[in-house]
């Protein structure tokens, strides 16, 4: 970064007094600190890589306090980093901030190919870390299965059940599958039945597949419990919020079957649980009924959730979730999202699946679209509704959608921003409309007007890529130093509302990128 980048990055660190997903703080005027393997593999295995600020203590206030020796701690910082598999890349910046010298290491995220970046000296199972907000906390064995099985194309929708046989397996179901393929593809049919079998994925020599078992078995929880959906309805917003009976639960479901039963189910479940809102048109008299959530969001989401889920070993035990609360409903899916894929490009570029063979058996069988339109249609759906947008929330080991109804307090959800979210802040004080003193002050008494200059920029912004742009044209037209804030915080949240795409969405860092507005 430049020498201005590494300053207006001190002063806004020290005027919000946080940590943040991407930056960490080390005092350093006594000493390199001796243990930094934990952020630096932490800060590796996120795309967004992270900068290590050395020269502010947090038990001063975040207080600037300048390094002991600005090259020595250099060459102690890459002492470390070369005991990192792979090896970290530090890049180092020096300022002098009011009269003390500041250091900053930054650190690239690696290739997910790469991952996990792990301290040699205790190993990969021990050594490997996570950056969750402002910590850096060790990786579950769920999360580094998740690297393996990407890097070695492992599809856990095609291991053998070894407890279950073929007879377990309804013959009518298989065969109408069969038949259907015969239909749809030429030259299915000259195929012997067991290879056949062998070829789709449903057996293994003679033993089923956890896809085929999911599909086709009479009762495929005797194999797996806990592979199901549960449902339920929240009195309130929040779990454990009580009804005026105390009841926690108005209703509550375990669905199981296969996963057409299990979806149609959910569908019924949602529907008798969902209000309904009666409009009558005043000029014809004729009555509208208009559910809670558009059903073909929920539909998608469900869907998404069958098909999609990690069935690993490691989330086997671990049930969809489907819960209605009071503003919203979230469904609630185990796993994180597949390789590559982030949220930002949900419905833009196409992911790489990770249940292959599980996706085109229940395309035929369902009647369910394989084209990567699953987010797009929920997006779609909720603002025909008149509805929020939907929100998506990958974590460490689930991934949520969650879908506003018209009682969501979007002021109670602008407080939250306000309270938890300091690079509003810094946006503010990036803007030369804004004296940087005098952000804070707006950012804390004056939300609403905030919002209205941020939609204001983003109209404007808009407007200037009714032709494609590039990221340096974007970054003078707005006024900012640094592509990664501006891709982060400005871009991505437009393309994720749908009203700014990329040109080669496929290859999101493309040098050749450029972004155009769909509203052309």
């Amino acid at each position: 970064m430049l020498i201005e980048e590494l300053i207006d990055l001190v002063k806004f660190v020290c005027k919000t007094k946080a940590e943040t997903q991407n930056i960490e703080l080390k005092s350093a005027h006594e000493g390199c600190p001796k243990r930094l393997y934990d952020t630096l593999s932490s800060f590796s295995n996120q795309d967004m890589g992270g900068v290590i600020i050395f020269g502010i203590d947090e038990k001063q206030n975040f207080k600037p306090v300048g390094v002991y020796d600005s090259q020595d701690l250099q060459k102690k910082v890459m002492e470390q980093c070369l005991q990192m598999e792979p090896s970290v890349r530090a890049v180092f910046t020096i300022a002098d901030y009011e009269g003390v010298v500041i250091c900053a290491a930054e650190i690239p995220g690696i290739d997910i190919t790469q991952r996990p970046c792990y301290y040699k000296g205790i190993g990969k199972a021990k050594g490997s870390y996570v950056r969750v907000g402002d910590g850096d906390l060790p990786m579950t064995e769920y999360e580094l299965y998740s690297f393996e099985a990407y890097k070695k194309h492992t599809h856990d929708d095609e291991r053998v059940v070894e407890a279950a046989f073929m007879e377990d397996l309804d013959t009518n179901l298989v065969d109408d599958y069969m038949r259907l393929l015969k239909i749809n593809r030429a030259g299915f049919a000259n195929i012997p039945p067991k290879r056949a079998l062998e070829l789709m994925n449903l057996a293994k020599g003679e033993k089923p597949t956890l896809c085929s078992v999911l599909n086709f078995a009479y009762f495929p929880q005797g194999f797996f419990p806990q592979l199901s959906v549960l449902c339920f309805v929240v009195p309130g917003q929040e779990i454990g919020d009580l009804s005026g009976n105390d009841i926690r639960f108005t209703a509550n479901r375990r669905i199981d079957g296969t996963l057409s039963t299990m979806l149609d189910e959910t569908m019924n479940f949602c529907i008798r649980n969902m209000k309904t809102k009666t409009i009558i048109d005043k000029k014809t008299g004729k009555r509208a009924d208009t559910t809670e959530y558009p059903i073909v969001a929920i539909r998608e989401a469900v869907v998404n959730a069958l098909v999609h889920r990690d069935y690993s070993i490691h989330t086997e035990g671990t049930p969809i979730q489907v819960i209605f609360f009071a503003d919203r409903l979230e469904i609630h899916s185990p796993g994180t999202l597949y390789g590559r894929m982030t949220v930002e490009q949900l419905g833009i570029s196409k992911p790489d699946l990770r249940n292959q063979a599980l996706a085109v058996m229940f395309e035929q069988l369902s009647q369910t679209e394989n084209r990567y339109s699953g987010i797009p249609t929920i997006k779609k759906a909720m603002l025909e509704a008149g509805l929020p947008n939907p929100k998506f929330i990958n974590g460490r080991n689930e991934f949520v959608v969650i879908l506003y109804n018209s009682e969501h307090d979007t002021n109670k959800e602008k407080d939250s921003i306000v309270e938890n979210n300091a690079t509003e802040t810094l946006m503010l004080a990036e803007d030369d409309e804004y004296d940087a003193d005098f952000a804070p002050s707006i950012f804390e008494k004056d939300i609403s007007y905030m919002k209205d200059m941020k939609e204001a920029k983003n109209l404007a912004l808009l407007e200037f890529c009714k032709i494609a742009r590039t990221r340096e044209e974007l970054l003078e037209f707005l006024g900012i130093k640094t592509t990664s804030y501006m891709t982060n915080n400005i871009l991505n949240p437009l393309i994720e509302s749908g009203q700014l795409k990329m040109t080669i969405p496929d290859k999101p860092r493309s040098k050749k990128q450029k972004y155009i507005s769909t509203q052309v």
